[in-house]
């Protein structure tokens, strides 16, 4: 295993020469920290006035301490397996009362094996409730601690959710609020997201007795902007600014689809009187952040800065310290290359782009600018009809890198407010994880995540002890198919 490390990426003079017209160019990616406060501004026609915090009141990546992984238990057996699951992840402060004297207390809820369409795997997705051992280093995967079970694998979503099990997006998060009591909140997707599909629920938290409330529209957004990844927002933020929305939701989907960006939304699923609200409400939200979707434009604009169509943000949580730092953290696995494409895996190298030359109703090819490719690299490298083709379809770019990005609640608030648009937040700061992960898939996944720099799906679902400041990251195809838990104290 080898150690963190973080490097000074200066993103803002290259972004700041696109908007003004300037010359670009396609320098090599580097792959950490971009830790300027300064905000990013994507190529528009005029640059936005951000306001941003103190950089002292912000949580910054030399603040994040890596302490090293642990391993999830049970078998392969699906569904009651975690192996093909870890769709998402939350935090329990009141899970397994016995852990504390270990420095490690509380658990956390997993997602198992995911549904498979057909009816191969309807019952799939399950939740389970594990421990959390005192994480350790190790460059052997079995080596690692082990969790254990404290809530075995429960079907609570049997019955919801049937017509959405072909690739499923999934989001959790664990909330005792004395208008409820202690309830799991959930959001569910699929890949190619059907329309009108209500998309979040809660249920009780003692998995035996799920008693599944919802399911429930975030306002009349678009569903790939909003069911994926969520976590808690703190309550004094979001008494201040949100009318005491307690939850964030959102999803980034790749190709653009549901922003150029990780979307967030704020939202408050119980009534007044803490009841459920009926299946099918709209409910009210908060657009906290929300980039231009594909669908409207042909150009990469009002993006996220450094976009590319296949970036994954799979999970995330709200960072805040003892002393009152914070961050809203999003992570996942970042194309990072000079160009990126929709297509498959070059068979003569990373560097090669590799499109779908039947697809033609959009720019299947650009440059790390966002610009097309030359003509050239529009010509195929494969036929999938004809199994010729190396990997499987879908957005690949020349490198990703597996990364935490840092945004400022102030802008946030901003947005809330009215006083900025959705898209002019920008990260403050960037943090590759790459060196302390496993990246060891099962050799018969690769046809599906790549390998190398072009390995996709690296990380997934986050979650975060606020009282503790430990964060939990899940690794994606670590120990053979099954996740392995990541762990970072995060400093003051």
């Amino acid at each position: 295993m080898r150690h963190s490390r973080m490097v000074v990426l200066t993103l803002v003079v290259a972004f700041i020469a696109a908007a003004c017209g300037g010359a670009s160019s396609e320098p090599e990616p580097t792959h950490v920290v971009a830790a300027t406060p300064a905000p990013v501004v994507t190529p528009t026609a005029y640059l936005p006035i951000v306001v941003t915090s103190d950089p002292a009141a912000l949580v910054q990546p030399d603040g994040l301490t890596y302490l090293g992984a642990f391993r999830l238990p049970g078998g392969d057996d699906r569904p009651e397996t975690f192996a093909y699951g870890g769709n998402a992840m939350t935090f329990n402060p009141e899970g397994d009362p016995g852990g504390a004297g270990d420095g490690f207390p509380g658990s956390l809820f997993i997602t198992g094996h995911d549904r498979i369409p057909y009816g191969e795997l309807p019952d799939g997705d399950q939740i389970a409730e594990v421990s959390i051992p005192a994480p350790a280093r190790s460059g052997d995967v079995a080596a690692l601690p082990q969790a254990v079970l404290v809530q075995p694998f429960e079907n609570v979503l049997a019955g919801f959710f049937t017509e959405m099990e072909e690739i499923p997006k999934v989001g959790l998060h664990y909330l005792d609020h004395p208008a409820t009591g202690p309830k799991l909140h959930l959001c569910w997707g699929q890949h190619l997201q059907p329309e009108g599909r209500a998309s979040h629920v809660w249920l009780n938290a003692d998995l035996t007795n799920p008693d599944v409330q919802g399911p429930w529209f975030i306002g009349n957004q678009n569903l790939y902007s909003t069911n994926g990844y969520m976590f808690g927002i703190p309550v004094a933020w979001a008494d201040t600014y949100v009318q005491g929305r307690y939850l964030a939701t959102g999803r980034m989907r790749d190709g653009g689809q549901g922003g150029m960006g990780p979307a967030l939304f704020a939202y408050r699923p119980w009534q007044d009187n803490g009841s459920a609200p009926p299946a099918g409400t709209q409910l009210a939200e908060t657009p906290l952040l929300l980039y231009e979707n594909a669908y409207n434009t042909e150009e990469i604009e009002r993006a996220m800065a450094g976009y590319q169509h296949p970036d994954e943000w799979e999970g995330g949580a709200w960072l805040t310290t003892a002393s009152g730092k914070s961050a809203v953290l999003f992570v996942g696995a970042k194309g990072t290359g000079t160009k990126y494409w929709y297509g498959y895996i070059h068979p003569d190298g990373p560097e090669y782009p590799c499109v779908d030359t039947h697809v033609t109703d959009f720019v299947t090819c650009r440059t790390a600018a966002g610009a097309p490719c030359p003509p050239e690299d529009f010509a195929g490298c494969c036929d999938e009809e004809a199994g010729d083709c190396v990997s499987m379809r879908g957005w690949w770019s020349t490198r990703f890198d597996a990364q935490f990005i840092f945004y400022d609640p102030e802008q946030l608030a901003q947005v809330a407010a009215g006083q900025l648009e959705s898209w002019e937040p920008q990260p403050y700061a960037v943090m590759d994880v790459d060196e302390v992960l496993y990246l060891e898939p099962p050799e018969w996944d690769v046809i599906m995540l790549g390998w190398g720099v072009q390995r996709r799906n690296r990380i997934g679902a986050a979650a975060y002890d606020s009282g503790n400041g430990i964060l939990y990251v899940l690794e994606l195809y670590a120990d053979e198919a099954r996740p392995v838990v990541h762990v970072w104290s995060v400093e003051d």
